[in-house]
């Protein structure tokens, strides 16, 4: 889902009652004639109690910090002086 399209989702659920299930939210959601795939999207949801619509659209969006790459190295010292010298780091 785009964030676009999250924002959709986020304008046509407002006036939901929260906290609301996932299934109220799908309900709401038809009621208020939304496209079937944010219909779908809500749907997918998992099923728990949702106190406000950032954390439903948090969810379909699965923010998530990114995961660390277990192959990753290490980064390595500097081999050199930066470049230009100590101007680099001296004021003009």
């Amino acid at each position: 889902m785009t964030p676009q399209e999250a924002a959709i989702l986020k304008t046509t659920l407002v006036g939901v009652e929260l906290p609301a299930e996932r299934r109220h939210l799908v309900g709401y959601a038809l009621r208020q004639g939304a496209e079937p795939m944010l219909v779908g999207r809500l749907g997918a949801l998992p099923d728990r109690e949702y106190e406000c619509l950032d954390e439903v659209v948090e969810a379909i969006l699965r923010v998530q910090p990114p995961r660390v790459d277990p192959d990753a190295q290490e980064p390595h010292e500097e081999s050199a002086a930066p470049p230009g010298g100590d101007a680099y780091v001296g004021s003009s």
